[in-house]
């Protein structure tokens, strides 16, 4: 009997899949949730994939949605594998024991990316060790970059979106087969995966099939359509096509790639240039998420696990040695900071007395890290009824400059800190006891709900992760924050007066001078 015949089987709503044990647990890979994207479904919502008859194999990682390759300076970091084939809408699971009886929790996963680039297959994500500790492990693929959240007037918006909860109503249907327990799903995600997870538990259509949610490194939010609008018009002008999704539709695959990388270069959150992003539709997305989430109805009984890593700026500034740089630019980097943050001098005032002998770089790192990341998940859990349970991953990596950097947590979370990918960021040596720990909170909080420490409340409790043993800090320990809210107005926009729209003019061409030059180092 050969290995794919004695591998598990089980039936999904569009037929049988045999997959594979693997260190005592089964492992099904490259299961379709939705029909191919492509041909008449292309820029369009999902479909349900064709069923068929007998038994598909699962034994490997199903097609990558098509993406532009990281540029040298964030591969070096960062692992991206391609899976060749159009039926990217699939998803993987990992389980300890497959079988309606057992009725384990779910860890459903959204890969990061920038939404633009990942997969489910990138070896970090390795769902073993959930499996192993009684916790079924879901990743899905998911579509990116202009086919996933291109703007166009003739497609409907948000069709990666649309995947991932397409994706979710599949696992909520499909999962007890598997030994998943419906009514005790988490979905967890980092970077866009999070940020795409502060979207879907606003949704209206998603109401219902997630327990608890994990937010790593990306608050809910919604972007300005204008700036969506801006990639596929520069695209398209790139192109010499119209900005429609059927003059998009045909072009060269390849070409498409390669114009969106080009577009696309200065897209990095410090930069704030135009990017691919989920956008307010009116449908999916009927508001932004962040509001429904702190003054609606939303999600009103998920519980949510949310944080950010101490250093997320250097996986942006590091790469191609542009910590240096921007120390160079000085005041350039400083004005481009404040209207990316849309402050005044106060607050890199504030942040330089509080860090006298920081650089620009880290100065102007944790200005933006603060406003994209910790001030929103700071005011989502304060302004929630439910639990909340905060979190900080502190360790400094083992290599240069990156400190606790965007993304180095994953490793941890997935207790997959041997693997060569993970080790590209943390470097050799990654403490184990901080892997055990970190992913037994992951696993508690999708079990039971709590990950280990106290939920938000008025003592403000922080989980750090760093060297040493995890502890909680409590009170209002982020001075930056406190100038936030004190001199910004929690990052409000100053008045249009005639002072303020010559400042915003200089501020403006700062930005522009800081995204020449930076971009053209990172392309």
């Amino acid at each position: 009997m050969t290995a794919v015949q004695a591998g598990p089987v089980v039936r999904t709503p569009h037929g049988a899949m045999r997959g594979r044990y693997e260190r005592g647990v089964a492992v099904f890979r490259g299961i379709p949730y939705a029909a191919p994207p492509f041909g008449p479904r292309r820029f369009r919502p999902p479909q349900p994939p064709e069923p068929w008859d007998g038994v598909r194999d699962a034994g490997a990682f199903g097609p990558t949605a098509p993406k532009p390759p990281y540029s040298d300076a964030f591969a070096h970091y960062l692992s991206d594998p391609v899976v060749p084939g159009d039926d990217c809408l699939n998803l993987n699971v990992w389980t300890p024991e497959p079988g309606p009886a057992a009725r384990l929790p779910v860890l459903v996963w959204l890969h990061g990316g920038a939404l633009t680039r990942g997969s489910s297959a990138v070896p970090v994500y390795e769902g073993h060790a959930f499996a192993r500790d009684g916790v079924v492990l879901v990743s899905v693929n998911y579509r990116l970059g202009v086919e996933g959240y291109g703007l166009f007037p003739d497609a409907p918006p948000n069709p990666g979106l649309r995947d991932q909860l397409a994706a979710l109503r599949w696992v909520h249907e499909s999962i007890v087969a598997f030994g998943g327990d419906p009514d005790r799903i988490t979905l967890a995600g980092q970077s866009a995966g999070a940020i795409s997870i502060g979207a879907l538990i606003a949704a209206p259509q998603a109401q219902g099939l997630v327990r608890r949610a994990v937010l790593q490194s990306g608050p809910p939010e919604a972007s300005e359509r204008d700036k969506v609008r801006r990639m596929v018009r520069r695209m398209a002008t790139r192109l010499k096509i119209p900005a429609t999704a059927e003059a998009f539709a045909a072009v060269d695959p390849e070409l498409l790639l390669k114009t969106q990388a080009e577009v696309g270069r200065l897209s990095s959150p410090v930069l704030g240039g135009p990017a691919f992003a989920v956008v307010v539709d009116g449908d999916l997305v009927p508001r932004d998420p962040l509001a429904a989430l702190i003054d609606g109805e939303a999600a009103r009984g998920v519980d949510l696990l949310l944080g950010w890593t101490r250093d997320e700026y250097r996986l942006w500034l590091v790469p191609g040695g542009l910590i240096e740089h921007v120390d160079r630019l000085g005041p350039v980097a400083f004005a481009a900071a404040m209207a990316r943050c849309h402050c005044g001098h106060e607050v890199p005032r504030g942040y330089r007395a509080l860090h006298p002998d920081a650089g620009t770089a880290e100065t102007v790192g944790q200005m933006v890290t603060d406003h994209l990341l910790r001030l929103p998940l700071h005011r989502l859990a304060e302004a929630r009824p439910g639990s909340s349970y905060v979190y900080e991953f502190a360790w400094p990596s083992n290599l240069p400059y990156l400190g606790a950097c965007h993304a180095l947590e994953l490793g941890f979370v997935f207790d997959t800190g041997d693997a060569p990918e993970s080790r590209k960021l943390a470097g050799e040596g990654g403490p184990h006891e901080l892997c055990e720990e970190m992913h037994g909170a992951w696993v508690r909080f999708a079990a039971e709900g709590e990950p280990g420490w106290e939920a938000w409340d008025s003592s403000h409790p922080v989980r750090i992760f760093g060297d040493g043993e995890p502890y909680t800090a409590y009170g209002p320990r982020d001075a930056e924050l406190a100038l936030w809210s004190a001199e910004s107005g929690a990052g409000a926009p100053p008045p249009a007066d005639g002072a303020s729209a010559a400042r915003g003019r200089e501020l403006a061409s700062a930005v522009r001078r800081l995204r020449r030059t930076v971009g053209a180092r990172l392309h």
